[in-house]
């Protein structure tokens, strides 16, 4: 028997009627056609279905449809704005930080989750972040680069819209 469920993904109100047990990557792949969300394991051991879930990473193909509704969820899809990249995507670029790309959008919606939530990470903060999302090309050394080169580019950013928007950071 179906349920109905609805939920924000990228902005966007999404309504389906669909089995309760199937989950949030294979809605996302197969419903609303948001292919970038890769399923590695189907298990929640390589983390490369990570999607942010009222902005927390989860591991998507753990996630039931039903454990979605009325959340809002947001997908390697939704990160950039009007045409451009995120500052973390771009930086994953500028560091060669991918090799198949398999891996690539899990790691960069986690790292966005701890960019938002933390701004200037330390090192052992963002390898704890990136903790289970597994590379089996590229390696870590231009992944943890990468994330380095986002810190320097997202702080600034965030500084100044505090800084318009009266707001601490």
């Amino acid at each position: 028997m179906n349920v109905n469920v609805q939920f924000t993904v990228n902005g966007q109100l999404q309504r389906l009627s669909t089995d309760p047990r199937r989950t949030l990557l294979d809605v996302l792949r197969e419903d609303l056609g948001l292919t970038g969300t890769k399923c590695g394991c189907g298990e929640g051991q390589c983390r490369a279905c990570t999607v942010l879930l009222d902005g927390s990473p989860v591991r998507s193909c753990l996630t039931e449809i039903t454990e979605v509704e009325g959340r809002k969820v947001e997908s390697i899809e939704g990160l950039g704005r009007n045409g451009r990249l995120h500052p973390v995507q771009e930086a994953f670029i500028q560091e060669g930080a991918m090799q198949c790309g398999y891996c690539v959008p899990g790691m960069i919606v986690a790292t966005v989750g701890l960019l938002r939530r933390n701004p200037k990470p330390t090192q052992t903060q963002i390898l704890d972040a990136l903790n289970g999302n597994l590379c089996r090309c590229c390696g870590y050394g231009n992944i943890l680069k990468a994330v380095q080169r986002a810190v320097r580019s997202v702080a600034p950013a965030e500084s100044a819209t505090s800084s318009r928007t009266g707001n601490p950071k």
